[in-house]
């Protein structure tokens, strides 16, 4: 099978609100760049949502998707986080986080009532957001003598690479993201050069 190298995530946060007997469901997605991200999100939902009884979560995160946690906040085991990852699933979107924050409205919904509801809330936040498809790339530095940034920096200029960061004084060092099927290509070309270290990062 051929390695899949692009993935899909949503371009900026986007909310949405479910309601069910008197109980407000207000869901908020997000897309992450860390699986650490979703500590900051509920520190500021729950300064938000001070009085909201539940703030249930789940996120998927990394770029070949095996990454994912969920938690129900208090609500029976499997009615929260599960639905709200399922719906993730179903929509096969990644490094994104989805937060929904429940205000009780005095009325019982029971366990299909929950699940429903979170679902059901999940969805009208992804509605709104915009689904966009990004390349898996591995984030490699490259490491050179100033006299040779001119063969280097032709490479990147060939190969049509972002650079993420640099810096330049004798020994110059610039941090490149290549897309995961071109990277064999791009590294043959810079091992040609002699002197240049290359080093591997991480995949983004």
């Amino acid at each position: 099978m051929l390695f899949d190298d692009t993935y899909l995530t949503i371009d900026k946060p986007s909310e949405g609100i479910f309601r069910d007997r008197g109980s407000k469901f207000l869901a908020y997605a997000y897309p992450i760049n860390s699986d650490q991200d979703i500590k900051n999100i509920i520190a500021n939902l729950k300064k938000e949502n001070p009085k909201a009884n539940h703030h249930c979560w789940a996120m998927r995160w990394s770029t070949d998707r095996s990454v994912f946690r969920i938690n129900d906040d208090g609500e029976p085991s499997g009615t929260a986080g599960r639905p709200i990852l399922n719906t993730l699933l179903s929509r096969n979107l990644t490094n994104i986080a989805v937060v929904v924050v429940r205000y009780f409205g005095g009325t019982l919904l029971g366990v299909p009532g929950l699940i429903n509801a979170y679902r059901s809330a999940t969805e009208l936040a992804l509605n709104e957001a915009v689904i966009i498809e990004k390349t898996v790339n591995d984030v490699y530095t490259i490491s050179f003598d100033y006299l040779q940034m001119n063969e280097v920096m032709r490479i990147i200029k060939e190969d049509n690479l972002d650079i993420i960061e640099q810096q330049f004084d004798n020994n110059c060092a610039i941090k490149i993201s290549i897309r995961k099927m071109q990277v064999n290509q791009t590294l043959a070309k810079l091992q040609k050069l002699s002197s240049v270290q290359v080093k591997y990062n991480y995949s983004i």
